[in-house]
């Protein structure tokens, strides 16, 4: 057996014996599960009903406002037109009120189009502002169409509510916000990925600078060489890593699997929609179709995908770690150097989630997700969506000609920082270190 080989199983063995990483491997998937059901705990309470106050000169939009009220509305209004404008103030101070909707008397309504005001100590939410506006646009286009002696209710005849359907080639009923669904599965994979590489990088960093500062490394470096050290780190946790989400996609699986038969979806390949709607009743259908829907994702594209960026990713990104570990006393030394590696993980998150759920093949997509530095994010986003074999190549071979390439840079920093105790590094240093 090889001494690398040797490293890598220590360093494995190490990480999936240790408590932690037994615990948080069957705990992250339950606690993923109740944060999610939480926040749709939360985004269902209703929020505290807030007062506002009308005080409406014109006397043409109170009842609009009032229409607006119910057991269920955020905003109760109420008309306080008869009493004066300055004491309505004062309760707004004494916290009665949230606000004051002041609409003047004017002689002609065209006017109603900016003196109105809302006054109020806080900045109110966009979405109300919106919904008043709102209100005051479709009373005052009714009275305009009246005062033009349009007939109001032929023109609200006349409006029409278009509702498209969304079908396949085939003939099979598709679903609205597919696309969604498709960008909030690739976007949990390259999540995963970004606090993978950050997690089990950070694993690495830590080990080096342990066995660096305890003087373990002087005896190890005896045997090995410390490019076998750096690498056999690499591997030997990239494998638990790995591990990891070989457990949680199991899990996964048969949580997938046991919700498909629940709601009746045929997961075989001779299921249709009409299939999954006939098999159970109306309520369930809607859920059924999109059950059905992610069976039809590319599964294994995304899961062999996932693998083989995170391996990449980790194999790029960790070398980086390994070198910072190895240059460094401490992990506080590390702070300044840590901050252009997290970056480009941060920036590709973003480019996922503003770029490729509006244009998945699009130009700044398709460039984003060839950079080795955030490909593994941008390119595991684009996949749910279909993406041509070539690009997924020239992808993959640009990540792992770049791991080649850096770790050749880190190993030479490696070599030296081993073995440097007492100095905190520069960039120039690290510079030098690599020539």
């Amino acid at each position: 057996m090889s001494i690398i080989t040797l490293i890598i199983k220590r360093e494995f063995i190490t990480k999936v014996r240790n408590k932690s990483f037994i615990v948080m491997t069957f705990l992250s998937p339950l606690l993923f599960v109740a944060i999610a059901v939480f926040v749709a705990y939360l985004s269902s309470m209703k929020p505290d009903t807030k007062r506002i106050a009308i005080h409406d000169k014109s006397g043409l939009f109170v009842q609009e406002f009032l229409k607006k009220n119910s057991k269920k509305a955020t905003y109760d209004y109420q008309d306080l037109t008869a009493l004066d404008l300055n004491f309505l103030k004062d309760s707004i101070s004494a916290e009665a009120y949230e606000g004051i909707i002041y609409i003047p008397k004017v002689q002609d309504t065209k006017l109603l189009e900016n003196k109105i005001q809302y006054i109020s100590n806080d900045s109110p939410g966009i979405a109300f502002i919106e919904n008043m506006q709102d209100i005051v646009a479709n009373k005052l286009t009714k009275a305009n169409l009246e005062k033009a002696k349009l007939d109001t209710l032929a023109i609200k005849k006349a409006q029409a509510k278009v509702v498209i359907n969304i079908t396949k080639a085939s003939g099979e009923e598709s679903l609205k916000g597919l696309n969604e669904i498709k960008i909030g599965i690739g976007g949990a994979f390259g999540y995963l990925i970004m606090m993978f590489i950050i997690i089990y990088g950070n694993m690495v960093m830590r080990s080096v600078i342990e066995e660096k500062t305890s003087r373990i490394v002087e005896i190890i470096i005896s045997s090995v060489k410390p490019f076998q050290l750096m690498m056999g780190k690499i591997i030997g946790t990239a494998l638990a890593g790995l591990l990891q989400f070989f457990i949680w996609a199991c899990l996964g699986f048969i949580l997938l699997f046991s919700v498909s038969l629940f709601f009746g979806v045929n997961i075989g390949p001779v299921s249709g929609a009409q299939d999954v709607l006939s098999a159970q009743p109306e309520m369930s259908s809607s859920a059924a179709l999109y059950i059905k829907e992610l069976w039809n994702l590319p599964i294994a594209g995304i899961l062999a995908g996932f693998v083989v960026y995170f391996i990449g990713g980790y194999l790029l990104y960790s070398s980086f770690y390994a070198a910072i570990g190895a240059a460094v006393d401490n992990q506080t030394d590390s702070q300044q150097f840590l901050m252009p590696i997290i970056m480009p993980l941060i920036l590709s998150v973003y480019v996922g989630f503003f770029t490729v759920i509006n244009d998945p093949h699009g130009t700044v997509a398709i460039v984003f997700s060839m950079i080795p530095l955030t490909s593994p994010i941008v390119m595991l986003m684009r996949i749910p969506f279909g993406v041509p074999l070539w690009q997924i190549a020239i992808s993959v071979t640009l990540l792992f000609a770049s791991f080649l390439s850096v770790v050749w840079f880190a190993g030479k920093i490696y070599r030296i920082g081993i073995l440097m105790y007492g100095k905190k590094p520069t960039w120039k240093e690290l510079y030098r270190w690599m020539k």
